[in-house]
């Protein structure tokens, strides 16, 4: 086999920091640098590990290196009538493929067709050794055992460098509707609750000020079924997917209001509770996605009192733009945490990979 040069720099990179115990920051397009704690060490950078390896899309599947840029792989399958149904968010330009599996995130969608990780069906992975592992396989069957290729979703590269993943993808849907309902925060995460337990293509919901924002997706027949059942106002194509996309990158109204907000102090965060938890006592706006299930609250309140609401709701709370104050994640429980430094220890022993992106010691 004819030796990849990227790949051999890569293999010497960590070599050389395992010798001098050094650490090292895996990066792509540094899109998602500011989510998590601070990177730290010597910059390891997977750009020029591109490109999509392979795609069936009779059979659904592709296969792309970790530094393929995410729009790439969107316009390869969209030629092909398909899509990575999940919307992973995209912030800016230039971000990749590995970026989106380390990072984890979804956007509107997540609630109705699932997360990154159910779409990861392999992966190649460089550990804290310099080996090269590969896990899971290009079909679900072959996913058994201890999913290594799925833990490597929202692992923040605490784990090891993601050289390529295998993913699953899924036709785009051929009919969506949006549906405009005002309602307030009460009766919007009751209606959506009612809604979720009837046979209805749902796909993705959005509450802000007021206004409830529903998209159906799915068959003609069925959305517009749904359509003449549901009622509210229908938003024009137009209108609706501008409103969507801008959602998915954080790049609407309410995102931008907070970012103005956080340079006066407040933060932004992100609450995930369970899709039934009423309206949270907190001060600030707030956005719902997912049902109910995901608040993204931008306030002047204290960490604490976020996370403890939160908790009190059954759910937990991540701080995405504001001030320092305490971590970024909430901390974990004393047994999750021997969980989590026991996978750092086998991956990753000397502690290369992007100390502390998680939190202390990761």
């Amino acid at each position: 086999m004819t030796p990849d040069p990227i790949l051999e720099r890569l293999l010497d990179q960590v070599r050389a920091a395992m010798a001098d115990q050094r650490a090292l920051a895996i990066h792509g397009g540094q899109t998602k640098a500011f989510y998590g704690e601070p990177l730290q060490g010597e910059p390891l950078d997977l750009r020029p590990l591109t490109g999509i390896s392979s795609y069936e899309p009779t059979e659904l599947v592709v296969t792309a290196r970790a530094g393929t840029p995410l729009a790439d792989l969107e316009a390869a399958l969209a030629e092909k009538g398909q899509c990575l149904p999940f919307e992973p968010p995209r912030f800016a330009p230039g971000g990749t493929v590995g970026g989106m599996v380390a990072a984890g995130l979804s956007g509107p969608s997540r609630a109705a067709v699932g997360a990154v990780r159910d779409y990861v069906l392999g992966a190649t992975m460089l550990n804290g050794r310099a080996e090269v592992l590969s896990f899971g396989g290009q079909v679900m069957k072959n996913v058994a055992g201890y999913d290594v290729s799925r833990l490597l979703a929202g692992s923040m590269g605490s784990l090891g460098v993601i050289l390529e993943v295998s993913l699953k993808v899924l036709p785009v849907a051929p009919a969506t509707a949006t549906l405009r309902f005002e309602l307030d925060e009460g009766c919007a995460i009751q209606q959506l609750n009612e809604w979720a337990a009837q046979p209805l293509p749902l796909n993705a919901s959005a509450w802000w000020d007021g206004i409830l924002l529903l998209r159906l997706r799915g068959a003609q027949a069925a959305v517009s079924a749904a359509c003449r059942r549901l009622g509210g106002e229908i938003i024009p194509t137009h209108q609706a997917d501008p409103f969507w996309e801008g959602l998915r990158d954080q790049r609407d109204e309410f995102f931008a209001k907070a970012r103005a907000a956080v340079q006066t102090g407040a933060s932004l965060w992100r609450v995930s509770v369970p899709q039934t938890t009423p309206p949270l006592k907190l001060a600030g706006e707030q956005l719902i996605e997912w049902g109910g299930g995901q608040r993204w609250w931008c306030t002047p309140t204290p960490a604490a009192a976020v996370r403890e609401a939160a908790r009190l709701a059954g759910g937990h709370a991540t701080r995405f733009h504001g001030p320092a104050d305490g971590p970024v994640f909430t901390p974990l429980s004393p047994v999750q945490q021997r969980i989590h430094r026991a996978l750092k220890a086998a991956f990753d022993p000397q502690g290369l990979f992007n100390p502390g992106r998680l939190m202390s010691g990761l």
